[in-house]
């Protein structure tokens, strides 16, 4: 009995692309079993294929980049962990009788140096989300990486964090057990905290719930992630009480690296490999793990006070501007 094929999951503008890709493959088996030279028919399709990779993804809109960063095989903060660190150990549970399985966290080594690293974690399937809800925590999910971080800056681990949720869980659970003060309370601490901090936003960074473990000397984000104030989705809601318009808010809201950047919210963009994190997920950690280890060298050389006080005003100076006004 054949093994059954992996079911392949395609967005709409990558269609075109597995398309061509799917027809190398046979092209090059064809020629293996046929024993005949495919080799120029092979290198015209590769070469159009990368012509037509380029073309598609530098005219993504922002939410067609939403789709990317909602991807079901992109790689998760899990995913990273074990493949970025060395002697990973995860700690559970926020000391309250709460271990929200929406964010996980614990100790492990990058390059041999003790960190805190902790994230939001999705599922791979539904059942899986369903047990993580969908990567959106509870308060108990944010008293457990505060818990984390403390541990970090009392014995002088760096702490690095993985954002990637649509937001906190905003259900009547959560209010109930003080959502907003949970989050609150992490802004607080994370100025506080004498340790570099790294955040890094691996997929969808929404709302306060990326927030609250966001505050970092330095933010970094995947070139197909997004980082928003409210999903697109929400905001469309709210302002034309219309969620198909959700294109529409997509751009108003100015979710994408590139924009983010500009507007001085990000520090860095992380390259994706060329065919993108959910179909590299190897490369994608590589080269994560250099910008991470690149901004841990340059933070370590910084006095602990003046890293407190340049990450202060950072988010201080955020959304400021000066305002021309015609005469």
């Amino acid at each position: 009995m054949s093994k059954k094929e992996p079911r392949v999951f395609l967005l709409d503008f990558e269609r075109p692309l597995w398309e061509i890709e799917t027809r190398i493959e046979q092209l090059k088996k064809s020629a293996e079993e046929d024993n005949v030279d495919l080799s120029e028919e092979v290198t015209q399709l590769e070469k159009t294929y990368y012509e037509l990779h380029r073309k598609i993804f530098s005219r993504l809109n922002p939410l067609q980049r939403l789709q990317l960063a909602r991807h079901p095989r992109r790689p998760s903060t899990l995913d990273y962990i074990q493949t970025i660190f060395d002697d990973w150990f995860e700690l559970h549970g926020d000391r309250s009788g709460e271990d929200d399985p929406a964010l996980v966290g614990g100790v492990a080594r990058l390059n041999g140096r003790p960190v805190v690293v902790l994230g939001h974690q999705k599922g791979r399937d539904t059942k899986d989300n369903v047990a993580r809800n969908f990567g959106m925590p509870l308060p108990g999910g944010y008293r457990k990486a505060w818990r984390l971080m403390e541990h970090g800056h009392q014995f002088g681990m760096p702490i690095i964090t993985f954002i990637d949720t649509p937001g906190a869980w905003a259900g009547v659970e959560g209010e109930r057990l003080g959502q907003g003060e949970a989050i609150a309370y992490n802004l607080r601490e994370m100025f506080r905290f004498e340790v570099p901090i790294i955040c890094t936003v691996i997929g969808e960074g929404g709302s306060g719930g990326a927030l609250g473990i966001g505050v970092g000397d330095r933010l970094l984000m995947l070139e197909h992630a997004i980082y928003t104030v409210a999903t697109p989705e929400a905001c469309a809601a709210i302002l034309w009480k219309d969620a198909t318009k959700a294109q529409q808010a997509a751009e108003a809201l100015k979710i994408t690296p590139t924009d983010l950047q500009e507007l001085g919210i990000i520090d860095q963009i992380v390259e994706e490999p060329p065919k993108c994190a959910h179909a590299q997920p190897l490369h994608a950690a590589a080269l994560l793990k250099q910008a991470l280890l690149d901004n841990l060298e340059e933070l370590t050389h910084i006095n602990a006070k003046d890293r407190c006080d340049l990450r202060y005003q950072k988010f201080r100076q955020m959304g400021s501007f000066l305002e021309n006004t015609l005469t």
